[in-house]
């Protein structure tokens, strides 16, 4: 049986969608495949954003950005952007609505790394259930 597959959409893939995808993996282990994809190219995680997580106890200092695969897009049984204006998902099945961490204060993007942790957690109870 295939495991379903989630996808995480952003502009970039440098914070919301790497935050999403580490929660729903943590939350998820190896019942469901987790990925994040952004539609223009970046070369690392923002910075803030690895320092949040690391607070968190999750290091995703190794994370790189990486653009969307329509292939893989087709094939996810969840696409899930995160608040950005995205151009060029074949589809969109839900917008978490999150604001962008970019040039945020810690604080800032503590809350919204909260956020998306219980969102991720709310996720992963309805796909394990």
């Amino acid at each position: 049986m295939n495991k379903p597959l989630v996808l995480f959409v952003c502009r970039h893939n440098t914070g919301r969608s790497q935050m999403a995808e580490a929660y729903l993996r943590l939350f998820t282990g190896d019942a469901v495949e987790v990925a994040s994809a952004g539609t223009e190219a970046a070369d690392a995680p923002n910075a803030g954003v690895v320092a949040a997580m690391a607070e968190d106890g999750i290091d995703i200092s190794a994370a790189r950005p990486k653009l969307i695969d329509p292939a893989q897009a087709a094939r996810a049984e969840r696409v899930i952007t995160m608040g950005c204006d995205v151009q060029g998902v074949p589809r969109i099945d839900a917008d978490w609505g999150l604001p962008d961490p970019k040039g945020q204060p810690p604080e800032r993007v503590r809350e919204i790394r909260d956020t998306v942790k219980a969102k991720a957690r709310a996720l992963a109870l309805e796909l394990l259930r």
